[in-house]
């Protein structure tokens, strides 16, 4: 049995999307799959203008960016924490 959405709650499920919800956690949270709001995200972009197409990209970028500074972030820490346990630690023979 094939469901109908409402044009409403398709876009909503959209902008989740494009907010940077993944879409398999909205499919299962609207219990749609995944195939079907593929569908509806590569309409919404065929059908936009050429500025809503530029700021969804950005928006992909920027996520993207987000993700590769959290990487960068938590090398360097881990990174300083080695030097730090690399340092030798000297005691005083005579106190």
């Amino acid at each position: 049995m094939m469901r109908k959405y409402d044009d409403e709650f398709k876009q909503q499920a959209v902008k989740k999307i494009l907010d940077g919800q993944s879409v398999a956690s909205l499919s299962r949270e609207l219990g749609v799959g995944e195939s079907q709001l593929h569908k509806w995200k590569r309409l919404k972009i065929e059908s936009g203008s050429d500025l809503e197409k530029e700021n969804l990209k950005l928006k992909k970028q920027l996520r993207e960016l987000e993700m590769e500074n959290e990487i960068l972030k938590k090398a360097a820490t881990n990174r300083a924490a080695e030097e730090v346990r690399a340092i030798p630690v000297y005691r005083q023979a005579n106190k």
